[in-house]
């Protein structure tokens, strides 16, 4: 084969390079693609749960404009004095949260106490 040859069966090759998939070829959209309005942790579910299985529901995990990965749980796990632990949805439940944390009390020794 002449050097001709070699140059043109290279050229006709095609190179594969790592890239972003095409939006088309996903098997699912995107939050965008869907217009959904709130995270997809945002939502509540329809269906009954254990305060174990909320306390294991992430609402966000990404990384910051700093590279350091973000993680927020989608429900806070308060144990009140009585005993009685509530599941507080972030966003539903904010208000009742910020009061759980006003609450909170540092003792003599430096830890935190909630009541």
């Amino acid at each position: 084969m002449t050097k001709a040859g070699d140059k043109q069966n290279k050229q006709t090759e095609e190179i594969r390079q790592p890239v972003s998939e095409d939006w088309h070829s996903r098997e699912e959209p995107n939050v965008k693609e869907r217009n959904l309005t709130a995270n997809p942790g945002d939502k509540i579910s329809e269906q009954p749960q254990s305060i174990e299985e909320k306390a294991k529901q992430v609402a966000v995990d990404v990384p910051d404009i700093t590279g350091d990965q973000i993680t927020v749980p989608t429900y806070f796990v308060v144990e009140y004095p009585d005993g009685e632990k509530k599941a507080l949805h972030h966003v539903k439940d904010a208000e009742e949260i910020s009061d759980v944390i006003r609450q909170a009390r540092v003792d003599e020794e430096g830890n935190r106490t909630w009541w």
